[in-house]
C-alpha cells in the first residue's frame, strides 16, 4: 500500500497540483516562498516518480520485514533501476538541451546587442541602448549579461522610472532568476505532454517578476516602478532573455497592495517544507518494511 501511495503522490505532484496553484492567487503577495513551494512539489514529484520503480521491485522481492538481498534478486533488481534509469536520462537530456538552447541564444543575443548597441553615459558598462520606437526593457542573463533598453525607453521615461526598471532588471542578474526559470522549465518539458500544466510555467514566471519587483521597490518608490510597467508594458523581448514590461496588469495590481504577510510567508513555507518531506518520508517507510 505504501509503495500505490508513493506513486500517487508522483502523479498528484506532477499533474493536478501544477493546474491548481496558479489559482491560488493570494500566493503572489509572498512570491519567494510562493517559488519555494513550487519547487518543493517539482522535486517531491520527481523524487516520487523516480523511485516509485525500485520500491515496487523492493516489495515484490520482500519476504518478510527484512531487506532483500540484492544477489538473491538480480532480475527484480534491474527492471527496477532500468525504470528509474531511463527516467533519469530522459531528465538529464532535457536539462542539457535546454540549457545548451538558451545559453547558445543568449550569447547571440548578447553579441548582436554589443554590436548594434550603444552604452548610455553615466550608466554601468553593461547597459547597451538599441534603436527601436517601441519602449522595452530587458536583461540577458550569463557570465556577461547585459541589460537592454530601447532609445525610445531613454525618452519616454523619467529618470525615477528609468531607475526602478534598471534595479528590476539588475534583480534578475544578480539572484540569477533565469536558473530558477530554466530549472521549471526543464522539469515542464521533461514531463510526458498530457501531464504538463503551461499554466504552471506562467505563473512561475509571473512569481519571479514580481519578485523582482519587490527587490526593485527596496530603492525606487511603488509609484515610479507602476509608472515605468505601464509605459514598458506594449515591448516584447526574445524568449531567451527576461523583460520589465511582462505581465503589467497584475504586477500593477500587487503593487497597490504592499501590506506584510507574515502568516502566510510561515503557511507558504511550512507547506514547501511538508510536500517535501511527504515522498522522502514513504520511501523511508517503504524501505523499513512498514
Amino acid at each position: 500500500m505504501l509503495v500505490i501511495a508513493v506513486v500517487l503522490v508522483a502523479i498528484t505532484l506532477a499533474w493536478p497540483v501544477p493546474r491548481l496553484l496558479p489559482r491560488l492567487t493570494f500566493l503572489r503577495h509572498v512570491p519567494g516562498p510562493a517559488l519555494l513551494l513550487w519547487q518543493a512539489v517539482s522535486l517531491a514529484a520527481l523524487i516520487a516518480g523516480l523511485a516509485a520503480a525500485p520500491l515496487a521491485m523492493l516489495d515484490a522481492a520482500r519476504t518478510g520485514d527484512d531487506v532483500p538481498t540484492p544477489t538473491d534478486h538480480v532480475g527484480t533488481l534491474v527492471i527496477g533501476l532500468s525504470v528509474t534509469g531511463v527516467l533519469v536520462v530522459r531528465l538529464l537530456l532535457q536539462a542539457h538541451h535546454t540549457g545548451t538552447a538558451l545559453r547558445h541564444a543568449r550569447r547571440e543575443h548578447r553579441d548582436l546587442v554589443d554590436l548594434l548597441g550603444e552604452g548610455v553615459a553615466g550608466r554601468a558598462r553593461d547597459v547597451r541602448v538599441l534603436p527601436h520606437p517601441t519602449p522595452t526593457a530587458y536583461c540577458v542573463p550569463g557570465r556577461r549579461a547585459r541589460v537592454v533598453l530601447t532609445d525610445s525607453t531613454l525618452s519616454s521615461l523619467p529618470q525615477l522610472e528609468l531607475d526602478a526598471v534598471l534595479a528590476h532588471e539588475r534583480a534578475h542578474l544578480r539572484f540569477r532568476h533565469d536558473l530558477v526559470l530554466e530549472f521549471f522549465t526543464v522539469m515542464h518539458s521533461a514531463v510526458p505532454p498530457w501531464l504538463r500544466s503551461p499554466g504552471g510555467l506562467t505563473e512561475v514566471s509571473l512569481l519571479i517578476e514580481v519578485l523582482a519587483d519587490h527587490v526593485a521597490l527596496r530603492t525606487a518608490t511603488a509609484k515610479s516602478l507602476g509608472g515605468a510597467l505601464v509605459t514598458l508594458a506594449g515591448g516584447a523581448h526574445p524568449s531567451a532573455t527576461m523583460g520589465a514590461g511582462g505581465l503589467a496588469l497584475v504586477r500593477l495590481r500587487l503593487l497597490g497592495d504592499r501590506r506584510r504577510r507574515p502568516l502566510l510567508t510561515a503557511l507558504t513555507l511550512t507547506a514547501a517544507v511538508l510536500v517535501l518531506a511527504l515522498p522522502l518520508t514513504l520511501i523511508a517507510l517503504v524501505i523499513a518494511g512498514h
